[in-house]
């Protein structure tokens, strides 16, 4: 029985030319190969199954050979590209840091460097997962790192770079490997399959080029379990079923019954995916990714950015072309916010749905009901053309004197229908006050409908003495706060300043704080309603003197010695000390 080899091994290139996805690494070593900048240190780093240690192992081995061709490729015929290949070279060493992660393997690899070259120019080192050296490790070997001898060349490794110490990174040149995209991938599986004969649809392939995340090595291994379970012929059906993917089909169905604010039919798709045993958190995360490639499908300059066969960009571009901006818009927030309070919800299939039925309604929101009719603007014209206008404010007056009507026959006839009683007190006479009366007319009255009878205060000027009336009279409204608030009141000596300005001197801090937070609003509003004006300062300033005829409370004595002699604070936390 013949030993099976994994596309991985069996299709790993050889040449800088087979590497994909790295061209400009690929090029930027091949110069300096060419033109003979070689430094003594290199660190690969990227995801995993980019091209790092396969890169390296190319580099190594044209480095080595003595026969490069025109395009700076090993020839595959000198001595030292023989050995390389059998796997028997003495110039080329690869080390796992894995395994390897100690100061003695360090010292060990120091000694091994002195050692010159068999054949060849130099000497190799490849050192795998170079972020698992330990950090004594990582020191013993940086005087070697910076100052090799002349034939050594050092090619470290790694897919964690943030673990390397700055002072490895500082002595070595960085080259970061990208991950490979969907196309590119796509492409190697393509050249793989038709070299094994093996018949795949591109849909199939696409699939695992999406699931393989950018790694090549991921790719190859997914491809070579699909062969294990479809033979020499893979499907988008099998693709899907083993590597529990779900259907495009689903998302599209969703989409088309969300516009359409079929509700059921989202509801009962989204109970067939979950029978069919895949996690509401994938779903709707994949949710997320179509309406995001619906969205991008809209404009061609962003079209490129849909990684999809072309079949599947047909039907992107047929649906998009159905779906409004605005809804696409609004159903990605949606969804996004379903994705981040998935976890924390504790009915997770109930938090989905209610996401999903907040899509259907989407475009109903968007859309203003037929049955809404226009009126007659032409047969209204024609009814009210002889009619004097009339200003909102005097149509208000008539509205209010019927209501009174109304109400005052509804009190002789021993019946009251709350429909119409409602109906006198359903607007705002402020808001129409100030939506249609012109600023002179705004300060002259003021409309207060608390009974049927209606009052109007007219607005006064702000002076000092009407200033003073109006604090007494704030004052006395405060009465059912307690005799404490309203003692406060009348110890407080308001000053007007100006027609915009208040100075309020108060007697101590707990009395600036309580009027600060609980009555200052208050005061405004009051004053704003009863005087002319459009604005107003209020100054708060504490007035403590010690000839004062007021009463403090043993608190406020404390409050006002601290303030003055900070020692005796110390002393009463010294001694422990309390009011009494």
């Amino acid at each position: 029985m013949e030993n099976f080899i994994v596309s991985a091994r069996k299709y790993r290139p050889a040449t800088f030319d087979m590497v994909i996805g790295q061209d400009s690494i690929t090029n930027t070593l091949k110069s300096a190969i060419k033109n003979k900048h070689l430094t003594q240190a290199y660190l690969f780093c990227g995801p995993r199954g980019v091209g790092k240690t396969t890169c390296a192992r190319i580099f190594a081995k044209t480095i080595n050979c003595s026969n490069l061709g025109e395009n700076l490729e090993a020839c595959d015929e000198c001595e030292s590209c023989l050995s390389f290949n059998s796997s028997r070279s003495f110039n080329i060493h690869e080390l796992d840091a894995a395994s390897n992660n100690k100061v003695e393997d360090i010292r060990s690899l120091n000694d091994q460097v002195r050692i010159p070259p068999q054949i060849g120019k130099y000497s190799i080192y490849i050192i795998d997962e170079v972020h698992m050296l330990s950090s004594s490790a990582f020191n013993a070997f940086l005087k070697t790192l910076e100052e090799p001898p002349s034939h050594a060349i050092f090619i470290l490794a790694t897919t964690e770079k943030h673990k390397i110490i700055p002072t490895i990174l500082s002595r070595c040149q960085i080259f970061d490997f990208n991950r490979i995209r969907i196309e590119d991938i796509v492409g190697r599986l393509t050249y793989v399959a038709r070299n094994e004969g093996i018949t795949a649809e591109d849909e199939a392939l696409h699939i695992i080029g999406q699931k393989a995340d950018g790694a090549l090595r991921d790719a190859l291994s997914i491809f070579d379990q699909i062969v294990s379970l479809s033979g020499k012929k893979i499907t988008y059906k099998d693709v899907i079923e083993n590597l529990n993917v779900l259907d495009y089909e689903y998302y599209f169905n969703i989409v088309e019954a969300a516009i359409t604010g079929d509700v059921s039919t989202v509801l009962l798709t989204f109970n067939e995916v979950l029978e069919k045993g895949f996690d509401g958190h994938n779903f709707i995360s994949g949710l997320n990714s179509h309406l995001r490639d619906l969205l991008v499908s809209k404009d061609e300059s962003t079209l490129r950015l849909l990684e999809a066969t072309p079949a599947i960009k047909k039907r992107y571009l047929q649906q998009t072309g159905e779906c409004p901006i605005d809804f696409l818009f609004k159903s990605l927030e949606i969804g996004n916010n379903c994705d981040l309070n998935y976890k924390s919800s504790k009915n997770q299939r109930l938090h989905i749905e209610l996401s999903l039925i907040r899509l259907c309604m989407l475009m109903a929101e968007s859309v203003e009901p037929a049955e809404k009719k226009k009126p007659d603007l032409h047969h209204l014209n024609k009814t009210t053309e002889n009619l004097p206008l009339l200003q909102k404010s005097e149509i208000l007056r008539e509205e209010i004197s019927v209501s009174e009507k109304v109400i005052s026959q509804e009190k002789l006839s021993g019946r009251h229908d709350p429909v119409i009683e409602k109906a006198s007190k359903n607007f705002s006479i402020k808001d129409i006050i100030t939506e249609d009366i012109g600023p002179a007319e705004k300060n002259e009255e003021k409309m207060v409908l608390n009974d049927p009878e209606v009052t109007i205060k007219p607005k006064i000027d702000f002076t000092q003495q009407a200033f003073e009336a109006a604090w007494n009279e704030f004052t006395e409204q405060l009465k059912g706060e307690g005799t404490r608030v309203v003692s406060m009141f009348k110890s407080i000596r308001p000053e007007l300043e100006s027609d915009r300005f208040v100075r309020i001197h108060l007697n101590n801090a707990a009395q600036k704080d309580t009027f600060i937070l609980s009555y200052k609003p208050k005061l405004v509003n009051f004053l704003e309603e009863r005087f002319v004006l459009t604005g107003i300062d209020i100054e708060t300033i504490v007035d403590l003197s010690e000839d004062s005829d007021i009463l403090y409370s043993d608190e406020q004595k404390l409050n006002y010695l601290i303030n003055k002699y900070p020692i005796l604070k110390e002393m009463k936390k010294t001694f422990n000390l309390d009011i009494t």
